[in-house]
């Protein structure tokens, strides 16, 4: 069975452990990648690749050094609650419907 991800798209997230110039900061999750455990921070863990020129489908693609987002561990970030605006850890409750929400663990309200 695998593991469920409490961090999903869109949400706000603090870099907790990785390289120095990473860790403290706070970004938006682009994307979530759950079969490898990994996630994509808006302009946090950039990388720089050399792109050679090449066609595709009749148009030439960007060259030179192109900077880019990649991916890293969601072990290393924690989600930041939205309402007392710290990394914190996320549990769930259900709800009279039996429908579970993601719920922060400090001050126990509903994360949306």
């Amino acid at each position: 069975m695998a593991k469920k991800i409490k961090i999903r798209k869109g949400d706000t997230v603090e870099v907790i452990t990785g390289s120095r110039d990473d860790k403290g900061k706070r970004g938006e999750v682009i994307r979530v990648d759950s079969k490898h455990n990994r996630v994509v921070v808006q302009s946090l863990n950039v990388h720089k690749k050399h792109q050679r020129q090449y066609q595709y489908e009749g148009r030439t693609l960007e060259t030179g050094i192109i900077e880019f987002e990649a991916p890293m561990n969601i072990s290393n970030v924690m989600l930041v609650c939205p309402k007392c605006d710290k990394a914190v850890r996320v549990g769930y409750s259900r709800d009279e419907e039996g429908v579970n929400h993601r719920v922060c663990k400090a001050c126990k309200e509903e994360i949306n």
